[in-house]
C-alpha cells in the first residue's frame, strides 16, 4: 500500500534529524536553550503549514499534497547540516517543518480515503509504520554517526536513497479529490457559518482536537521524562531508565499494529475506552511502585493504552465530512502537534513547582479525558444505514453520500 510508504519515510525522516541533532549542537556550539529556539522555529513551521494544508487538501486532492509534502521534506533534511549558525538553523528547520507539515495532514487524509475503499480500518496499521519508520530512521542515524558521518553526509544519504522511493510511490496513491462533491445537509449544518479564528471549528471538531493533544502531551512527556523518572525519582541506572521509553515505545508500536483489527471487533468507542483506561492505570501505576521494574512496565502500559487512541481520532475527523476531510484532519492533528511538543515543557514547569512525580500524573489524568469523550467517535444513529469503513458496533462518523467506487492499486500494496 502507497501511502505506508509515505507513513514509513515521515517517520524515518523525524528519527534521522534527532538522533544527529547532538552532533549539530556541537558543530554549531549552541546551548540548550538555542536548540531550543530551533526546535521551536520547527514545531511553529509544522504548525502554521497544518493550518493550511487542509484547505490544499480539499482544493487539489490529497495524492499531489502528499507526494510533494514529502519529497520536499526529504530534500529539506539536508538543510540543518547545511547550518552554519543558530539564525540559519532556524530557518532551515521552519522550512522543514513546514513541509513534514504539509506531508502530515495530506498523507493521512490519503489514509482516510484508503480506508474508506477498503472499508476496514487501516489507520493504527499507518500510524504503526510510522512508528517503524522512525525506528529505522534512528537505527540509521546511530550508525551514521558511529562510522563518523557528519550530519550532513547522514542527511544526505538518507535523501539521495528516499527520494526515489517517494517518487515511486506516489504513482500508487488514490488520486481525486473530495472538493467537488456536493456536501450533505447535516454536514452544512454543522458546519455553520463562523467568522475569524474559530471559522469551520465545531464542537465535536474540538472535542477531538482536545482528546488529539491530551494523548500527544503523554507521548511527549514519555519520550522526555520517563528515563529522568526513573533514574533521579526510583534511584534507577541509567541503562535501566532508558528501558522505560524503550517500554512504551515496543508497546504502542505492537498496539497500533493490532489496533485495525480491534477497531473492527470492538468498534471505535469501545476501544479508546479501553485505551485510556488502561493508559491512566498503566502510568498510575508507574508513579506509584517503588520498584524501577515495575514501573518500566507501568510504562509500557501507558503506551499499550495511548497506542489506538490518536489513529481513531483521525479517522473520526476525516470522516465527519468528507469534502472537508483535509481541513479537519489538519485542525485535530495540529492540536495535537501542538500537545506533543508543548506537554514535555508543561511537565517540566510543573514539577519544579511540585515534583516529577506529581507533574508526571497530568497525562494519566487527560488519558481519562479520552475515556470520557470516547462517544464522540460514535457514528450518529441518524446514519447508521449509511455506507461506512466497518468499525464494528461503534462506527465512526461516515460520509453521507455513497463514495463512488474507488480503485485501489493493488501492485502498491
Amino acid at each position: 500500500m502507497a501511502v505506508a510508504l509515505y507513513f514509513l519515510l515521515c517517520g524515518a525522516i523525524m528519527a534521522t534529524w534527532t538522533v544527529r541533532l547532538p552532533a549539530i549542537k556541537e558543530n554549531l556550539q549552541l546551548t540548550d536553550g538555542q536548540i531550543s529556539l530551533g526546535l521551536l522555529a520547527m514545531t511553529g513551521g509544522a504548525f502554521a503549514a497544518m493550518q493550511f494544508a487542509g484547505v490544499l487538501v480539499d482544493r487539489v486532492g490529497s495524492r499531489p499534497v502528499t507526494a510533494i509534502g514529502v519529497t520536499a521534506a526529504l530534500f529539506a533534511l539536508v538543510g540543518p547540516g547545511l547550518a552554519t549558525s543558530l539564525p540559519t538553523l532556524m530557518v532551515l528547520l521552519l522550512v522543514l517543518g513546514v513541509f513534514q507539515g504539509l506531508g502530515n495532514v495530506a498523507m493521512n487524509v490519503q489514509a482516510v480515503q484508503v480506508e474508506r475503499a477498503y472499508r476496514r480500518p487501516i489507520m493504527s496499521s499507518m500510524h504503526a509504520v510510522f512508528s517503524l519508520g522512525g525506528l529505522a530512521g534512528a537505527l540509521y542515524g546511530g550508525a551514521a554517526a558511529g562510522l563518523g558521518l557528519s550530519p550532513l553526509a547522514t542527511f544526505a544519504l538518507a535523501g539521495a536513497v528516499l527520494v526515489p522511493v517517494s517518487l515511486l510511490a506516489a504513482r500508487h496513491l488514490l488520486p481525486g479529490t473530495t472538493a467537488a462533491k456536493p456536501r450533505p445537509a447535516a454536514a452544512e449544518a454543522a458546519q455553520a457559518p463562523q467568522r475569524g479564528a474559530l471559522a469551520g471549528w465545531t464542537p465535536l471538531l474540538a472535542l477531538m482536537g482536545v482528546v488529539s493533544m491530551f494523548c500527544l502531551i503523554g507521548e511527549g512527556a514519555a519520550a522526555d521524562w520517563s528515563a529522568v523518572y526513573l533514574r533521579d525519582t526510583l534511584h534507577s541506572t541509567e541503562a535501566v531508565a532508558a528501558l522505560g521509553y524503550a517500554a512504551f515505545s515496543v508497546t504502542m508500536t505492537t498496539g497500533r499494529l493490532v489496533g485495525d483489527r480491534l477497531a473492527a471487533a470492538f468498534g471505535a468507542v469501545n476501544l479508546v475506552r479501553a485505551g485510556g483506561t488502561l493508559a491512566a492505570a498503566g502510568l498510575g501505576a508507574a508513579l506509584l511502585v517503588p520498584s524501577p521494574w515495575l514501573a518500566i512496565a507501568g510504562f509500557g502500559a501507558f503506551g499499550l493504552g495511548l497506542s489506538c487512541i490518536v489513529p481513531q481520532v483521525f479517522t473520526a475527523a476525516g470522516n465527519i465530512d468528507p469534502a472537508r476531510a483535509g481541513r479537519n484532519i489538519a485542525r485535530v492533528s495540529g492540536f495535537g502537534y501542538l500537545g506533543l511538543f508543548s506537554g514535555p515543557v508543561l511537565i517540566g514547569a510543573l514539577a519544579e513547582l511540585t515534583s516529577l512525580r506529581l507533574a508526571l500524573a497530568a497525562p494519566a489524568l487527560l488519558a481519562l479525558v479520552a475515556v470520557a469523550a470516547a462517544g464522540a467517535l460514535r457514528r450518529p444513529a441518524a446514519r447508521r444505514g449509511d455506507e461506512a469503513v466497518d468499525h464494528g458496533s461503534d462506527d465512526l462518523p461516515a460520509p453521507q453520500e455513497r463514495p463512488a467506487p474507488v480503485a485501489v492499486p493493488q501492485e502498491a500494496s
